[in-house]
């Protein structure tokens, strides 16, 4: 039978090779290949002895529909969420990505709009659950991680070891295919998260480490196999970003179809400089994945502190924001030898574009496209040429989504086909290059990208005007030294102005922290087209000749 490119069993055959080599290490946890792999099927026997697993063939629905039960992890970086990916991909669950800093009444959205039949969470979050729980009657299974919180079970919870504890080893009984799918939510243009539905295949040859380093695509297991046996024990992989973002968990993937080893931090729900550099010297880190500047200013800063062997670190990843060329520097002159790789994608389109650069380098945003990537015209007919001078839309063709969980209309945006071929459009405009480069403009949408989070100024638009003080408002990202954009306010006074902490205040009991305003700029009127729209352009004009800062 031909190779299945389906991840429960590209880990399977990852763990048959390499049974004892080092897969996770986790503060002091330490699991061998064989140790994750019979904990992600005991966890995949448990969720099959709870009804779940039943699979709709993919040939019977449509793209923006799942024919399979949808398991939400949300959790803490740590082995029991990459476990839980395993487990549910064996189970033929799809897992998906839960922010963590969510409010009760953004978690009660997801998982309502996900129709989630099973969920595993860290204790300490137990507590914004249990207020919603009693809205979500598809929400059957819970399983709940224990930490350092000491929140007792939820009613009707099971605790996740004991789970484990009381599951088969087995290999589930469970026919995988290439199919099953893999959903990562993201925000859509809306301002609501979106559940982005990749074929298993697809996001394996998209983003999860199925090209060889000739460039081509792996072929079967026996290719994944011989470039593990070649690259495991040089990739020794530190992700510093959260798990519920789509580049920090890919990351981790790609470490393991490589045969290398994930190291997390013992401590990983905040960013401490010194474990982080300690980490690398300890545990012989060979790459890290950070989140642009909001991650480089801290891990910086520490370095003029104190000494760290570094040796080991030959690659610095970037990934959801940007990283500025002078921080660039900095790195390339306190880690010798390091290459810092920026990547560009996106959770429609998988890895996309990556610029690389190495002591002596140029630091100029000039991306490298990878295979299958390419630029279409403005009007969405045709390809660009490169080295034509004509920018237009960054789209992919190939290893893409099918489309977004139960919306049609923004599948049918996102997703379009011409001449016969199919691609995706995640909104970046760019101009392609006659060296294979593109000069990137930036996103098309408003969406403002602040310290590796995603805001849609939409939903803060909407809480804004809650406020009897706001009359109107439109949200824009503007320039902030640490985190690439800061969210900003342009609202118009419903005849006074009130304090920014009421305003805030107002934002932090319907939203996560980081999507409430910085900075509140009062205007007597908003500026919109008879249509009624923003006019977004004005308001982030408006809101840097404010804040005196550049455009």
């Amino acid at each position: 039978m031909a190779d299945i490119w389906n991840l429960a069993c590209t880990q399977e055959a990852i763990a048959d090779a390499f049974p004892e080599r080092e897969c996770i290490i986790y503060g002091d946890k330490r699991f061998t290949w064989t140790q994750y792999r019979a904990r992600a099927r005991r966890l995949a026997n448990y969720l099959r002895k709870q009804g779940l697993g039943k699979v709709q063939d993919r040939s019977a629905l449509e793209p923006w529909e799942s024919g399979q039960d949808q398991l939400a992890l949300y959790l803490y970086n740590g082995n029991e969420y990459l476990e839980g990916m395993f487990g549910s991909f064996a189970a033929r669950l799809a897992p998906f990505n839960v922010n963590y800093r969510y409010t009760g009444e953004e978690l009660e959205y997801l998982l309502k709009d996900s129709k989630a039949r099973a969920i595993i969470y860290h204790a300490s979050l137990a507590p914004t659950l249990a207020e919603i729980r009693g809205k979500l009657p598809e929400l059957k299974v819970f399983l709940q991680v224990a930490d350092e919180s000491g929140e007792a079970l939820l009613e009707g919870a099971v605790d996740y070891e004991e789970a484990l504890a009381h599951s088969s080893e087995e290999k589930p009984d469970a026919e995988p295919s290439a199919d099953d799918l893999y959903i990562l939510y993201t925000g859509g243009t809306t301002g609501m998260p979106k559940g982005v539905l990749w074929r298993q295949e697809d996001i394996y040859f998209g983003a999860m480490g199925g090209t060889l380093p000739t460039g081509q695509k792996v072929g079967n297991y026996e290719q994944m196999i011989r470039m593990a046996q070649m690259m495991g024990p040089m990739m020794r992989a530190l992700p510093l970003a959260p798990f519920m973002h789509g580049a920090a968990h890919w990351y981790a993937h790609m470490a393991f179809h490589m045969g290398g080893t994930v190291i997390i931090p013992a401590h990983p729900r905040i960013l401490d400089p010194d474990e982080v550099w300690t980490t690398v010297g300890k545990e012989k880190a060979t790459s890290t994945l950070m989140v642009g500047d909001a991650f480089a200013v801290p891990l910086l800063a520490q370095l003029e502190k104190k000494e760290y062997d570094l040796k080991s670190l030959r690659a610095l990843a970037s990934g959801g924001a940007i990283l500025s060329p002078h921080y660039k520097e900095q790195f390339l002159e306190k880690i010798p030898g390091v290459m810092i790789t920026d990547g560009l994608g996106s959770s429609e389109s998988g890895a996309q574009a990556a610029l690389v650069t190495g002591k002596g380098g140029s630091t100029k945003p000039k991306f490298q496209l990878q295979k299958g990537s390419l630029v279409l015209s403005e009007d969405l007919t045709r390809v660009i040429e490169p080295g034509s001078g004509e920018s237009g839309w960054l789209a992919r063709e190939g290893h893409i989504p099918l489309g977004y969980l139960g919306d049609p209309e923004k599948t049918k945006e996102t997703f379009i086909e011409i001449e016969g071929t199919r691609y995706s459009i995640p909104g970046d405009h760019a101009r392609p290059e006659s060296d294979g480069t593109i000069t990137l403009f930036g996103r098309g949408s408003v969406c403002i990208a602040t310290g590796g989070e995603k805001v849609y100024p939409e939903e803060v638009e909407k809480i804004l005007k809650l406020h009897d003080a706001v009359y109107d408002a439109v949200v824009v990202g503007t320039p902030h030294p640490k985190w690439g954009q800061q969210v900003t306010a342009v609202c118009a006074r419903n005849g006074r102005e009130a304090p920014a902490e009421e305003i805030n205040a107002l934002c932090k009991e319907h939203l996560a922290g980081y999507k409430a305003p910085k900075d509140i700029v009062w205007v007597d009127e908003v500026l919109r087209s008879p249509s009624g729209k923003a006019d977004y352009r004005w308001a982030a004009e408006t809101a840097k000749k404010a804040l005196g800062v550049e455009a």
